[in-house]
């Protein structure tokens, strides 16, 4: 389960911002990750495939879900967001 919150942090939330070339938001207390109430429910459902090795479960997931999201924002409101994070302030013009 920690894999979907990783990604969905990576790609709305997590950055690193710059005034002048001086970290502004360089303690944990000024840096935005998602809090419980920003996340929803999540069910993971682990297949075991016989005919395939395992590929794991943890990190794998991390790849597609950012994409997803980017194909989301772009079929609901036409912007193609091409860098991280995407959310909050990416949709702003």
């Amino acid at each position: 389960m920690e894999s979907p919150l990783d990604s969905r942090r990576a790609d709305t939330y997590e950055a690193i911002d710059f005034d002048n070339g001086k970290i502004v938001n360089g303690r944990f207390s000024r840096y935005r990750v998602p809090r419980f109430s920003d996340v929803p429910s999540i069910e993971t459902v682990l297949v075991d495939r016989k005919d395939l090795p395992s590929a794991g479960a943890g990190e794998t997931p991390i790849v597609g879900l950012a994409p997803a999201v980017g194909n989301a924002i772009f079929e609901a409101v036409g912007i193609r967001l091409r860098s991280l994070p995407m959310a909050p302030n990416g949709l702003k013009t």
